[in-house]
Formats: C-alpha cells, structure tokens, sequence
C-alpha cells in the first residue's frame, strides 16, 4: 500500500469510521425515512444468510417486500430464511442455491429466474475473502470470481428483468477497504504479486466501485 493511500485511509477512518463519525452521521439520518411499507416490490439480495444481507432480507420483509435470497451453502441459508420468515411475518421469502464463484451456475440461474420471476431490486452483497490463492474449476482466482466477475455476470444478465419494472435498481455493497488499493488492471486475478488476501479483496472492491 502507498504513502498516499495510507494516508488517505488513516485520514478518512479516523472521520468516518469512528464513533464520533457515527454520530456525526446520525445527524442526517431521519428514522422517518424508513416507516415505508413495499408490498409488490421484489428484491434479491446475494449473501442473504448473514450480517449485512440478512439484515437487509429481514428489514425488506418486514415492509412487505417479496426476497429472494442467493446463497451458496443450503444449510445456513435456509436457516437464515426460517428466521426472516418468523420475524417478518412474511412467507415471500424464496431461497436459491448459487456459487457466485461459478459463471455457468450463475448464467444457469439466471436463465431460470427470467422466465419465473419478476425483479425490482438487485442487491449484490456478496463476497468472500480467501487468504490463500485458489483457482475454480474454471481456473478463475477465486476472490475475483465471486466478487468482480461473478457480480458483473449477475448483474448483466438480470437487468433484462429489471428493466421491465417501474423503478428498477441495483444496488452493490462495497468497502472502505478500497481505499487502500489502486485497481491493477494488468493483473486481476493476481498472478504477478505476492498473495495477500486482504489486498486483493480491497482490490475486487475497487474494481466493482468501477464498474
């Protein structure tokens, strides 16, 4: 990481990444904004199961929006949507099995959702964070493959659907971490650095900040 980004980084956490930038942030916040109800409106959330992306299943199902949750690993993901279920009081709460990491499973599920389901809201929220360099089965670095190249196929192939509603958005989570590194477009699967999970992650988010 350089001088400059460092910098950058230490400058913009200390105002924004704190408690005082917490609470220098509230001041605009207006919990009004929220008392919204969305019955009709559909949303997909990827990484639906935790953290961010369950919060936001939950707080989506509560206004009565219909979810739809891409997960990779069956067990937790039904879990997590029992649990948004019995929260929300909301039975439109529909789960898919997907590896992000996979373009052929996610052009296979795309395909799929097209000819089944409308769409208002994509949510692409998630990501993963491999520490040691592994290729897929396609030979694709895995964090570039769920978190650049697996957001771009999705996203692409969905907007078809989107654009057939009202209002259409798309909305991709990113990360303070992309501060701390420049977009290397010569090396996006990082092949001609030393391995460093952390820093190809901020990578992959700066590239989706890009795109």
């Amino acid at each position: 990481m350089s001088l400059y980004r460092s910098v950058v980084w230490f400058a913009k956490g200390l105002r924004e990444y704190t408690k005082s930038g917490y609470e220098s942030a509230c001041k605009d916040f207006v919990p009004h904004d929220l008392e919204v109800q969305i019955p009709g409106r559909v949303f997909l959330v990827t990484g639906g199961n935790s953290g961010i992306g369950k919060a936001t299943a939950l707080e989506i199902a509560k206004r009565g929006g219909t979810v739809h949750l891409v997960c990779r690993d069956q067990a937790p993901a039904e879990d997590a949507r029992g649990e948004i279920i019995r929260e929300s009081g909301n039975q439109n709460i529909f789960l898919h099995i997907v590896d992000l990491s996979d373009p052929k499973k996610i052009w296979k599920f795309v395909e799929n959702f097209k000819q089944e389901h409308k769409l208002h809201v994509l949510i692409n929220n998630a990501g993963c964070m491999v520490n040691k360099r592994e290729l897929t089965e396609d030979g694709l670095e895995k964090n570039f493959a769920a978190n650049t190249l697996g957001v771009y196929i999705l996203t692409t192939g969905l907007i078809p659907v989107l654009e057939k509603e009202h209002d259409p958005r798309v909305i991709t989570v990113s990360s303070g971490g992309m501060l701390v590194q420049k977009l290397n477009t010569n090396d996006l699967q990082s092949e001609r650095t030393p391995f460093d999970g952390t820093m190809v992650y901020a990578q992959n988010k700066t590239g989706m900040s890009r795109s």
